[in-house]
Protein backbone atom coordinates (compact mmCIF):
# COMPACT_ATOMS: atom_id res chain seq x y z
CA UNK A 1 0.00 0.00 0.00
CA UNK A 2 1.31 3.66 -0.60
CA UNK A 3 -0.37 6.56 0.82
CA UNK A 4 -0.15 10.09 0.81
CA UNK A 5 -1.26 13.14 2.33
CA UNK A 6 -2.22 16.45 0.49
CA UNK A 7 -3.05 19.63 2.78
CA UNK A 8 -6.45 21.18 1.66
CA UNK A 9 -6.71 23.82 4.65
CA UNK A 10 -5.76 24.10 8.12
CA UNK A 11 -8.19 21.40 9.10
CA UNK A 12 -9.08 19.40 6.41
CA UNK A 13 -6.72 17.10 4.03
CA UNK A 14 -7.15 14.72 1.31
CA UNK A 15 -5.69 11.14 2.20
CA UNK A 16 -4.80 9.36 -1.43
CA UNK A 17 -3.89 5.81 -1.10
CA UNK A 18 -3.25 3.05 -3.95
CA UNK A 19 -3.33 -1.03 -3.01
CA UNK A 20 -1.82 -3.56 -5.04
CA UNK A 21 -4.56 -5.88 -6.37
CA UNK A 22 -2.66 -9.12 -4.62
CA UNK A 23 -2.78 -6.98 -2.03
CA UNK A 24 -6.90 -7.46 -1.72
CA UNK A 25 -7.16 -11.48 -2.04
CA UNK A 26 -8.68 -11.74 1.83
CA UNK A 27 -11.22 -9.11 0.63
CA UNK A 28 -11.86 -11.01 -2.62
CA UNK A 29 -11.80 -14.30 -0.53
CA UNK A 30 -14.10 -12.71 2.02
CA UNK A 31 -16.39 -11.52 -1.05
CA UNK A 32 -16.96 -14.55 -2.54
CA UNK A 33 -17.41 -16.28 0.90
CA UNK A 34 -20.18 -13.92 1.75
CA UNK A 35 -21.92 -13.69 -1.77
CA UNK A 36 -21.93 -18.08 -2.08
CA UNK A 37 -23.67 -17.96 0.94
CA UNK A 38 -26.30 -15.63 -0.47
CA UNK A 39 -26.88 -17.22 -3.60
CA UNK A 40 -28.22 -21.09 -4.33
CA UNK A 41 -26.03 -22.36 -7.11
CA UNK A 42 -27.60 -25.71 -8.29
CA UNK A 43 -25.12 -28.58 -7.78
CA UNK A 44 -23.62 -26.95 -5.02
CA UNK A 45 -23.69 -26.68 -1.26
CA UNK A 46 -24.65 -23.17 0.02
CA UNK A 47 -21.26 -21.32 0.45
CA UNK A 48 -19.20 -24.00 -1.63
CA UNK A 49 -19.86 -22.21 -5.22
CA UNK A 50 -16.56 -21.77 -7.38
CA UNK A 51 -15.22 -18.17 -8.06
CA UNK A 52 -15.62 -18.88 -11.60
CA UNK A 53 -19.21 -19.96 -11.16
CA UNK A 54 -19.98 -16.78 -8.43
CA UNK A 55 -18.67 -14.40 -11.77
CA UNK A 56 -20.85 -15.33 -13.87
CA UNK A 57 -24.08 -15.40 -11.72
CA UNK A 58 -23.30 -12.37 -9.97
CA UNK A 59 -20.85 -10.42 -12.29
CA UNK A 60 -17.06 -9.53 -11.14
CA UNK A 61 -18.56 -6.01 -10.64
CA UNK A 62 -20.71 -6.83 -7.83
CA UNK A 63 -17.69 -8.97 -6.10
CA UNK A 64 -15.52 -6.16 -6.68
CA UNK A 65 -17.72 -3.75 -5.12
CA UNK A 66 -18.23 -6.23 -1.69
CA UNK A 67 -14.34 -6.25 -1.85
CA UNK A 68 -13.48 -2.83 -1.93
CA UNK A 69 -16.69 -2.10 0.64
CA UNK A 70 -14.57 -4.46 3.05
CA UNK A 71 -11.14 -3.28 2.27
CA UNK A 72 -11.17 0.63 1.49
CA UNK A 73 -11.73 1.20 5.48
CA UNK A 74 -8.95 -1.26 6.95
CA UNK A 75 -6.88 0.87 3.87
CA UNK A 76 -7.92 4.21 5.23
CA UNK A 77 -7.19 3.50 9.17
CA UNK A 78 -3.54 2.06 7.87
CA UNK A 79 -3.08 5.22 5.71
CA UNK A 80 -4.21 7.37 8.44
CA UNK A 81 -1.10 5.61 10.87
CA UNK A 82 1.48 5.55 8.26
CA UNK A 83 0.73 9.73 7.70
CA UNK A 84 0.07 10.15 10.92
CA UNK A 85 -2.93 12.71 9.89
CA UNK A 86 -4.85 13.57 13.48
CA UNK A 87 -7.92 12.57 11.91
CA UNK A 88 -11.49 14.15 14.25
CA UNK A 89 -14.01 13.40 11.76
CA UNK A 90 -15.58 11.34 9.61
CA UNK A 91 -14.18 11.18 5.65
CA UNK A 92 -15.69 11.47 2.02
CA UNK A 93 -14.28 8.22 0.70
CA UNK A 94 -14.29 8.49 -3.34
CA UNK A 95 -12.93 5.31 -5.02
CA UNK A 96 -10.58 6.84 -7.70
CA UNK A 97 -9.77 4.02 -9.71
CA UNK A 98 -10.00 -0.02 -9.83
CA UNK A 99 -8.05 -2.31 -12.19
CA UNK A 100 -9.29 -5.66 -11.66
CA UNK A 101 -5.79 -7.20 -11.12
CA UNK A 102 -3.52 -4.21 -11.21
CA UNK A 103 -4.35 -1.68 -8.47
CA UNK A 104 -7.36 0.19 -6.14
CA UNK A 105 -6.93 3.70 -5.72
CA UNK A 106 -9.35 5.98 -3.62
CA UNK A 107 -9.33 9.27 -2.10
CA UNK A 108 -10.37 9.93 1.34
CA UNK A 109 -11.10 13.96 2.63
CA UNK A 110 -11.10 14.41 6.46
CA UNK A 111 -11.33 17.11 8.95
CA UNK A 112 -7.77 16.91 11.07
CA UNK A 113 -6.88 18.65 14.15
CA UNK A 114 -5.23 21.93 13.34
CA UNK A 115 -1.49 22.93 14.61
CA UNK A 116 -1.67 25.77 17.09
CA UNK A 117 0.78 27.98 18.85
CA UNK A 118 -0.43 28.58 21.99
CA UNK A 119 0.83 31.71 24.20
CA UNK A 120 3.39 31.72 27.15
CA UNK A 121 0.68 30.75 29.91
CA UNK A 122 2.71 32.60 32.37
CA UNK A 123 1.59 35.53 30.70
CA UNK A 124 -1.88 35.05 31.09
CA UNK A 125 -3.72 36.91 33.43
CA UNK A 126 -7.22 37.50 35.20
CA UNK A 127 -8.47 40.19 37.82
CA UNK A 128 -11.63 38.44 39.88
CA UNK A 129 -14.12 40.26 42.58
CA UNK A 130 -12.75 40.46 45.45
CA UNK A 131 -14.22 38.11 48.53
CA UNK A 132 -16.26 39.91 50.54
CA UNK A 133 -18.74 39.21 53.33
CA UNK A 134 -21.16 41.82 54.16
CA UNK A 135 -22.24 41.82 57.55
CA UNK A 136 -26.08 42.56 55.08
CA UNK A 137 -24.95 38.79 53.61
CA UNK A 138 -25.22 37.49 57.52
CA UNK A 139 -28.13 39.37 58.17
CA UNK A 140 -30.16 37.79 55.11
CA UNK A 141 -28.97 34.46 55.62
CA UNK A 142 -30.27 34.77 58.98
CA UNK A 143 -33.50 36.49 58.04
CA UNK A 144 -34.14 33.64 55.61
CA UNK A 145 -33.16 31.26 58.68
CA UNK A 146 -35.70 33.11 61.10
CA UNK A 147 -38.86 32.75 58.09
CA UNK A 148 -37.96 29.15 58.01
CA UNK A 149 -38.75 28.82 62.17
CA UNK A 150 -41.73 31.25 61.71
CA UNK A 151 -45.31 30.76 63.17
CA UNK A 152 -48.51 31.77 61.83
CA UNK A 153 -51.16 33.23 64.56
CA UNK A 154 -54.47 33.97 63.36
CA UNK A 155 -55.26 38.18 63.57
CA UNK A 156 -58.63 40.27 63.66
CA UNK A 157 -58.27 42.74 61.43
CA UNK A 158 -57.82 44.13 57.39
CA UNK A 159 -55.40 41.44 54.91
CA UNK A 160 -52.29 43.22 54.74
CA UNK A 161 -49.02 42.47 52.07
CA UNK A 162 -47.11 39.29 54.06
CA UNK A 163 -50.36 37.65 55.45
CA UNK A 164 -51.15 34.17 55.28
CA UNK A 165 -55.06 34.06 53.73
CA UNK A 166 -57.04 31.10 53.24
CA UNK A 167 -59.20 32.30 50.57
CA UNK A 168 -62.24 30.71 48.10
CA UNK A 169 -61.45 32.06 44.60
CA UNK A 170 -63.63 31.74 41.39
CA UNK A 171 -63.27 33.18 37.61
CA UNK A 172 -65.48 32.95 34.56
CA UNK A 173 -65.03 34.24 31.17
CA UNK A 174 -67.98 35.98 30.05
CA UNK A 175 -70.24 34.69 32.04
CA UNK A 176 -68.53 30.97 31.70
CA UNK A 177 -67.25 29.60 34.50
CA UNK A 178 -63.89 28.27 34.55
CA UNK A 179 -64.06 24.39 36.36
CA UNK A 180 -59.72 24.91 36.72
CA UNK A 181 -59.83 28.21 38.26
CA UNK A 182 -62.46 27.47 40.96
CA UNK A 183 -60.96 26.77 44.23
CA UNK A 184 -61.82 26.58 48.37
CA UNK A 185 -59.14 27.04 51.16
CA UNK A 186 -56.30 27.77 49.45
CA UNK A 187 -53.60 29.35 51.11
CA UNK A 188 -52.39 32.09 49.80
CA UNK A 189 -49.39 34.46 50.68
CA UNK A 190 -50.57 38.17 50.06
CA UNK A 191 -47.89 40.29 47.72
CA UNK A 192 -46.14 36.94 46.36
CA UNK A 193 -47.55 37.63 42.94
CA UNK A 194 -48.22 33.58 42.36
CA UNK A 195 -51.50 33.05 41.41
CA UNK A 196 -52.64 36.03 39.42
CA UNK A 197 -52.51 39.44 38.50
CA UNK A 198 -54.53 41.71 40.24
CA UNK A 199 -55.07 39.98 43.64
CA UNK A 200 -52.84 40.91 46.03
CA UNK A 201 -54.44 44.31 45.26
CA UNK A 202 -57.79 42.89 45.87
CA UNK A 203 -56.65 41.33 48.54
CA UNK A 204 -55.10 44.46 50.64
CA UNK A 205 -57.48 45.71 53.07
CA UNK A 206 -60.19 43.05 52.87
CA UNK A 207 -61.36 41.13 56.16
CA UNK A 208 -62.58 38.04 56.63
CA UNK A 209 -65.60 36.95 54.68
CA UNK A 210 -65.92 39.95 52.65
CA UNK A 211 -65.92 38.89 48.68
CA UNK A 212 -64.46 41.37 46.04
CA UNK A 213 -64.56 41.14 42.28
CA UNK A 214 -62.07 42.05 40.05
CA UNK A 215 -60.55 41.55 36.50
CA UNK A 216 -57.57 39.83 35.20
CA UNK A 217 -55.74 38.80 32.15
CA UNK A 218 -55.10 34.93 31.73
CA UNK A 219 -51.61 33.87 30.73
CA UNK A 220 -52.16 30.31 30.46
CA UNK A 221 -54.76 27.27 29.33
CA UNK A 222 -57.07 27.63 26.75
CA UNK A 223 -58.25 31.36 27.88
CA UNK A 224 -54.86 32.54 27.62
CA UNK A 225 -55.50 36.23 26.98
CA UNK A 226 -58.80 36.81 27.86
CA UNK A 227 -59.84 38.29 29.99
CA UNK A 228 -61.37 36.96 33.30
CA UNK A 229 -64.15 38.03 35.82
CA UNK A 230 -62.38 36.90 39.37
CA UNK A 231 -64.17 36.52 42.69
CA UNK A 232 -62.47 36.14 45.86
CA UNK A 233 -63.16 35.85 49.00
CA UNK A 234 -60.59 35.27 52.58
CA UNK A 235 -61.46 33.04 55.33
CA UNK A 236 -59.22 33.23 57.38
CA UNK A 237 -56.20 35.90 58.04
CA UNK A 238 -52.84 35.08 59.49
CA UNK A 239 -49.57 36.96 60.08
CA UNK A 240 -46.18 35.73 60.64
CA UNK A 241 -44.56 35.87 64.11
CA UNK A 242 -41.09 35.58 63.57
CA UNK A 243 -39.01 33.84 66.41
CA UNK A 244 -36.99 35.82 68.79
CA UNK A 245 -33.24 36.41 67.89
CA UNK A 246 -31.41 35.14 70.79
CA UNK A 247 -29.22 31.81 71.83
CA UNK A 248 -32.66 30.09 71.97
CA UNK A 249 -33.00 30.64 68.47
CA UNK A 250 -29.96 29.38 67.59
CA UNK A 251 -30.47 25.84 69.29
CA UNK A 252 -33.48 25.39 68.01
CA UNK A 253 -32.07 26.64 64.57
CA UNK A 254 -28.59 24.79 64.35
CA UNK A 255 -26.38 22.50 66.09
CA UNK A 256 -25.21 25.58 67.75
CA UNK A 257 -25.18 26.79 71.55
CA UNK A 258 -25.14 30.72 71.08
CA UNK A 259 -26.26 32.62 68.31
CA UNK A 260 -22.67 34.04 68.14
CA UNK A 261 -21.58 30.92 67.06
CA UNK A 262 -24.13 30.43 64.41
CA UNK A 263 -22.97 34.13 62.85
CA UNK A 264 -19.84 32.41 62.54
CA UNK A 265 -20.78 29.52 61.35
CA UNK A 266 -22.96 31.53 58.64
CA UNK A 267 -20.07 33.91 57.95
CA UNK A 268 -17.73 30.88 57.76
CA UNK A 269 -20.02 29.16 55.03
CA UNK A 270 -20.54 32.42 52.80
CA UNK A 271 -16.69 33.07 52.59
CA UNK A 272 -16.30 29.39 51.21
CA UNK A 273 -19.44 29.85 48.73
CA UNK A 274 -17.83 33.30 47.44
CA UNK A 275 -14.43 31.69 47.31
CA UNK A 276 -15.97 29.00 44.93
CA UNK A 277 -17.64 31.65 43.04
CA UNK A 278 -14.19 33.56 42.58
CA UNK A 279 -12.60 30.00 41.61
CA UNK A 280 -15.32 29.80 38.88
CA UNK A 281 -14.58 32.97 37.71
CA UNK A 282 -11.05 32.39 37.46
CA UNK A 283 -11.47 29.75 35.81
CA UNK A 284 -14.11 31.71 33.02
CA UNK A 285 -11.51 34.03 32.77
CA UNK A 286 -8.10 32.55 32.38
CA UNK A 287 -9.93 30.27 29.94
CA UNK A 288 -11.31 33.52 28.00
CA UNK A 289 -7.72 34.77 28.06
CA UNK A 290 -5.96 31.64 26.73
CA UNK A 291 -8.44 31.36 23.78
CA UNK A 292 -8.40 35.20 23.09
CA UNK A 293 -4.45 34.19 22.40
CA UNK A 294 -4.76 32.07 20.22
CA UNK A 295 -5.72 31.69 16.83
CA UNK A 296 -7.55 28.67 16.07
CA UNK A 297 -8.66 27.73 12.52
CA UNK A 298 -12.33 25.55 13.14
CA UNK A 299 -13.15 22.00 11.65
CA UNK A 300 -16.19 22.36 10.01
CA UNK A 301 -17.39 19.22 10.23
CA UNK A 302 -16.79 18.93 14.08
CA UNK A 303 -18.68 22.51 14.53
CA UNK A 304 -21.52 21.39 12.32
CA UNK A 305 -21.51 18.19 14.40
CA UNK A 306 -21.84 20.10 17.42
CA UNK A 307 -24.25 22.01 16.70
CA UNK A 308 -26.45 19.54 15.16
CA UNK A 309 -26.27 17.68 18.80
CA UNK A 310 -27.16 21.11 20.72
CA UNK A 311 -30.02 21.82 18.03
CA UNK A 312 -31.34 17.68 19.05
CA UNK A 313 -30.55 18.49 22.79
CA UNK A 314 -33.19 21.36 22.72
CA UNK A 315 -36.00 19.91 21.01
CA UNK A 316 -35.47 17.21 23.25
CA UNK A 317 -35.87 18.87 25.94
CA UNK A 318 -38.96 21.15 24.28
CA UNK A 319 -40.66 17.82 24.04
CA UNK A 320 -40.05 16.37 27.73
CA UNK A 321 -41.35 19.89 28.57
CA UNK A 322 -44.82 19.79 26.55
CA UNK A 323 -43.68 22.74 24.52
CA UNK A 324 -43.17 23.72 20.73
CA UNK A 325 -40.33 25.40 19.40
CA UNK A 326 -42.63 28.55 18.81
CA UNK A 327 -43.72 29.05 22.55
CA UNK A 328 -40.06 28.55 23.45
CA UNK A 329 -38.98 31.31 20.74
CA UNK A 330 -41.93 33.11 22.56
CA UNK A 331 -40.78 32.77 25.75
CA UNK A 332 -37.18 33.93 24.85
CA UNK A 333 -38.41 36.72 22.59
CA UNK A 334 -36.33 35.75 20.01
CA UNK A 335 -36.52 34.75 16.48
CA UNK A 336 -35.42 31.29 14.95
CA UNK A 337 -32.78 33.07 13.39
CA UNK A 338 -31.49 34.74 16.83
CA UNK A 339 -31.71 31.21 18.41
CA UNK A 340 -29.65 29.78 15.26
CA UNK A 341 -26.79 32.25 15.28
CA UNK A 342 -26.73 31.43 19.06
CA UNK A 343 -26.07 28.26 18.73
CA UNK A 344 -23.58 28.01 16.21
CA UNK A 345 -21.30 30.93 18.07
CA UNK A 346 -21.72 28.49 21.32
CA UNK A 347 -20.68 25.45 18.94
CA UNK A 348 -17.98 27.15 17.87
CA UNK A 349 -16.73 28.46 21.10
CA UNK A 350 -17.07 24.96 22.01
CA UNK A 351 -15.15 23.39 19.29
CA UNK A 352 -12.51 26.19 19.84
CA UNK A 353 -12.02 25.56 23.62
CA UNK A 354 -11.38 21.71 23.02
CA UNK A 355 -8.94 22.03 20.33
CA UNK A 356 -7.23 24.49 22.31
CA UNK A 357 -7.33 22.54 25.27
CA UNK A 358 -6.32 19.69 23.91
CA UNK A 359 -3.75 21.01 21.89
CA UNK A 360 -2.03 22.43 26.08
CA UNK A 361 -2.74 18.75 26.80
CA UNK A 362 -0.41 17.42 24.17
CA UNK A 363 2.22 20.33 25.06
CA UNK A 364 2.57 19.88 28.55
CA UNK A 365 2.12 15.02 28.38
CA UNK A 366 -0.70 15.67 30.45
CA UNK A 367 -1.87 12.12 31.30
CA UNK A 368 -4.60 10.45 32.74
CA UNK A 369 -4.65 7.68 35.67
CA UNK A 370 -7.16 5.46 37.08
CA UNK A 371 -6.80 7.71 40.12
CA UNK A 372 -8.14 10.62 37.46
CA UNK A 373 -11.19 8.72 36.16
CA UNK A 374 -12.16 7.17 39.58
CA UNK A 375 -12.63 10.63 41.11
CA UNK A 376 -14.28 12.48 38.16
CA UNK A 377 -16.45 9.08 37.77
CA UNK A 378 -17.48 10.11 42.06
CA UNK A 379 -17.97 13.34 41.51
CA UNK A 380 -20.37 13.02 38.30
CA UNK A 381 -22.13 10.19 40.30
CA UNK A 382 -22.95 12.93 43.35
CA UNK A 383 -24.27 15.04 40.74
CA UNK A 384 -26.61 13.03 39.39
CA UNK A 385 -27.58 11.26 42.59
CA UNK A 386 -26.57 8.17 41.24
CA UNK A 387 -23.97 5.15 42.32
CA UNK A 388 -20.21 5.64 41.01
CA UNK A 389 -20.53 2.02 40.03
CA UNK A 390 -23.66 2.57 38.04
CA UNK A 391 -21.95 5.55 36.17
CA UNK A 392 -19.11 4.11 35.52
CA UNK A 393 -21.16 0.71 33.77
CA UNK A 394 -23.52 3.17 31.69
CA UNK A 395 -19.81 4.52 30.27
CA UNK A 396 -18.59 1.38 29.63
CA UNK A 397 -21.60 0.10 28.00
CA UNK A 398 -22.16 3.29 25.95
CA UNK A 399 -18.56 3.09 24.51
CA UNK A 400 -18.12 6.92 26.43
CA UNK A 401 -14.92 6.06 27.72
CA UNK A 402 -12.92 7.56 25.27
CA UNK A 403 -14.92 11.27 26.01
CA UNK A 404 -14.60 10.41 29.80
CA UNK A 405 -10.78 10.53 29.23
CA UNK A 406 -10.86 13.23 27.11
CA UNK A 407 -12.93 15.49 29.28
CA UNK A 408 -10.90 14.62 32.50
CA UNK A 409 -7.68 15.53 29.80
CA UNK A 410 -9.46 18.74 29.62
CA UNK A 411 -9.81 19.30 33.28
CA UNK A 412 -6.26 18.86 33.65
CA UNK A 413 -4.98 20.95 30.80
CA UNK A 414 -7.12 23.56 32.17
CA UNK A 415 -6.27 23.79 35.93
CA UNK A 416 -2.54 23.52 34.50
CA UNK A 417 -3.46 26.87 32.85
CA UNK A 418 -4.66 28.27 35.99
CA UNK A 419 -1.68 27.22 37.97
CA UNK A 420 0.60 29.17 35.67
CA UNK A 421 -1.63 32.30 35.52
CA UNK A 422 -1.36 35.16 37.77
CA UNK A 423 -5.04 35.57 39.25
CA UNK A 424 -5.75 38.85 41.46
CA UNK A 425 -8.65 40.13 42.86
CA UNK A 426 -10.31 44.18 42.55
CA UNK A 427 -7.72 44.85 45.55
CA UNK A 428 -4.63 43.86 43.42
CA UNK A 429 -4.53 41.06 46.13
CA UNK A 430 -3.16 37.26 44.67
CA UNK A 431 -5.90 34.66 44.53
CA UNK A 432 -5.45 31.26 46.16
CA UNK A 433 -6.93 28.77 43.79
CA UNK A 434 -5.33 25.92 45.64
CA UNK A 435 -9.04 24.28 46.42
CA UNK A 436 -9.72 24.75 42.76
CA UNK A 437 -6.42 23.47 41.25
CA UNK A 438 -6.63 20.01 43.60
CA UNK A 439 -3.25 17.96 44.12
CA UNK A 440 0.06 18.94 42.62
CA UNK A 441 0.52 17.37 39.26
CA UNK A 442 3.92 16.39 40.23
CA UNK A 443 2.66 13.90 42.61
CA UNK A 444 0.25 12.03 40.60
CA UNK A 445 2.17 9.42 39.42
CA UNK A 446 3.74 8.41 43.12
CA UNK A 447 1.80 5.54 43.09
CA UNK A 448 3.18 4.00 39.70
CA UNK A 449 -0.41 4.56 38.36
CA UNK A 450 -0.17 7.50 36.02
CA UNK A 451 -1.01 6.34 32.61
CA UNK A 452 0.61 7.93 29.15
CA UNK A 453 -0.82 10.70 27.64
CA UNK A 454 -4.05 9.42 25.98
CA UNK A 455 -4.35 11.32 22.99
CA UNK A 456 -7.89 12.23 21.49
CA UNK A 457 -7.13 11.86 17.45
CA UNK A 458 -8.78 8.50 16.62
CA UNK A 459 -6.16 5.33 16.57
CA UNK A 460 -6.49 3.31 13.10
CA UNK A 461 -8.89 1.21 14.71
CA UNK A 462 -11.51 4.06 15.22
CA UNK A 463 -10.69 5.59 11.84
CA UNK A 464 -11.52 2.01 10.09
CA UNK A 465 -14.78 2.07 12.08
CA UNK A 466 -15.42 6.03 11.08
CA UNK A 467 -14.80 4.83 7.07
CA UNK A 468 -17.62 1.88 7.45
CA UNK A 469 -19.50 4.57 7.56
CA UNK A 470 -18.88 6.11 4.13
CA UNK A 471 -18.41 2.76 2.77
CA UNK A 472 -21.30 0.92 4.20
CA UNK A 473 -23.66 4.06 4.43
CA UNK A 474 -23.85 3.70 8.22
CA UNK A 475 -24.21 6.66 10.03
CA UNK A 476 -21.63 6.85 13.53
CA UNK A 477 -20.48 10.45 15.37
CA UNK A 478 -16.63 10.94 15.65
CA UNK A 479 -15.38 11.12 19.23
CA UNK A 480 -15.48 14.87 19.20
CA UNK A 481 -19.32 14.64 18.83
CA UNK A 482 -19.95 12.10 21.56
CA UNK A 483 -17.88 14.64 23.99
CA UNK A 484 -21.06 17.14 23.50
CA UNK A 485 -22.67 14.28 25.95
CA UNK A 486 -20.61 14.84 28.42
CA UNK A 487 -21.66 18.42 29.91
CA UNK A 488 -18.18 19.52 30.15
CA UNK A 489 -17.80 21.90 27.89
CA UNK A 490 -14.54 23.36 29.76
Amino acid sequence: MKSTVESLSPTRVRLAVEVPFDELKPSLDRAYKQIAGQVRVPGFRPGKAPAAIIDRRVGRGTVLNEAVQDAVPRYYADAIQETGAKVIGQPDIEVTKIDDGDVLAFTAEVDVRPDLTLPDLAGLSATVDEVDVADSDIDEQISALRDRFAVLQGVDRPVQSGDYVSIDLSASVDGEPLPDAASTGMSYEVGSGELMEGLDDALSGMSAGETKEFTTELVGGDYAGRTADVSVTPRSVKEKELPELDDDFAQTASEFETLAELTEDIRTRLQRVKQAQQGSDARDKVLDALLAATDVPLPDSVVETELNWRQENIDRQLAEAGMSREDYLKAQEQSEADIDAEMRSSAEQAVKTQLVLDALADAEQIGVSDQDLTEHIVAEAQRYGVAPQQLAQQVQQSGNLASLVADVRRNKAMRHALAAATVTDSAGNPVDLTPLLGPDEDDEAADGTADPTVPDEQTGEQAQADAEGPAAEAEQHSDDASESEAEQRS
